[in-house]
């Protein structure tokens, strides 16, 4: 019996609380490379984030045993 291979690609759209422009340029960097931090501590592939002044885009490859509602509020 052969092995089975899973790749499941979750993209996510977070939202600044009220659209408010918070991520400015000055701390957008500091911002996604402390979520890149918590995903690779808590054993996630983010493949890529990004974003402007009210919102970012993450995008991350998950095994199955992991529930989404659970990491996103982990990486949140």
């Amino acid at each position: 019996m052969g092995h089975i291979y899973y790749k499941i690609w979750i993209h996510t759209v977070w939202s600044i609380k009220e659209r408010n422009p918070l991520l400015t340029k000055e701390i957008r960097f500091k911002f996604f490379n402390h979520i890149f931090e918590k995903a690779r501590e808590s054993g996630y592939h983010l493949e890529m984030i990004n974003g402007v002044a009210d919102h970012c885009h993450a995008l991350l490859s998950l095994n199955p045993k992991y529930a989404i509602s659970e990491v996103l509020n982990i990486l949140k």
